[in-house]
């Protein structure tokens, strides 16, 4: 086990999933077999983070059984996850990443092979897939020097936000003391994490760490399911 950790976010109702997510949280969702969630842990495991925080909400007792599989885990249960953007996993958890290596994952993806996972990260990053053209996706805009300059929805022929990411203690510090701060201002129940991240853009250094088509997918639909498991077959006959 090295020094970093990583949280993630579990707690969302996966509404445009359903009828899947009516009785199972959208991370449980199964992919090539594997709840979605599982396939993320795998690869943490396999790079060797110490500890990983769960953050759940929805049907949040459903993960519980994650404890047994996992001597690693901690669950945290985001009480106001129906009534609050996910900056509220975030703050859930902003006492255990300030001053920390850590990773912050969105726990409904599927990650095929855990290797994308152990390369070697020099600095803090948001893992990013290079999209040609137009895209309506959060993206991020960059300057000559690689640092990540805008973080929002919309771009053209920019990298892809992919549901990593990876920060040292500097900037693990500035974003839970600004996820703190942010907390309880008005309009705060709207704001998405990565938006807090946006606002402090001028006081911490980060850049994207590329990644490959199919290395990290996102999978929000019940079709975007459907094609992902007949591509698994696929590649399994």
């Amino acid at each position: 086990m090295n020094d970093e950790m990583a949280i993630l976010m579990a707690a969302g109702l996966g509404t445009r999933m359903r009828p899947l997510t009516l009785d199972k949280p959208k991370p449980l969702i199964e992919v090539g077999g594997k709840p979605m969630i599982e396939t993320v842990i795998d690869a943490l495991e396999k790079r060797g983070v110490s500890h990983i925080f769960v953050v759940a909400g929805y049907l949040g007792d459903r993960f519980d059984y994650l404890n047994e599989k996992y001597d690693n885990i901690t669950i945290i249960i985001n009480e106001h996850y129906e009534t609050i953007n996910n900056i509220s996993s975030i703050h859930a958890v902003t006492d255990f990443m300030r001053g920390l290596k850590v990773f912050v994952c969105e726990a409904d993806l599927y990650i095929p092979d855990p290797d994308v996972l152990c390369g070697k990260i020099d600095k803090s990053c948001y893992f990013g897939r290079m999209v040609e053209g137009h895209s309506d996706d959060w993206v991020f805009e960059q300057d000559a020097s690689g640092r990540i300059t805008r973080i929002g929805k919309g771009g053209d022929s920019v990298y892809n936000m992919c549901g990593i990411s990876y920060f040292y203690e500097e900037e693990s510090e500035a974003i839970a003391d600004a996820v703190d701060e942010a907390w309880g201002k008005p309009g705060y129940e709207e704001l998405f994490w990565d938006e807090v991240v946006h606002s402090i853009l001028d006081k911490i250094d980060i850049t994207v760490h590329p990644i490959k088509d199919g290395d990290i997918i996102e999978i929000d639909t019940v079709d975007e399911l459907k094609a992902v498991e007949e591509k698994i077959a696929e590649n399994k006959a």
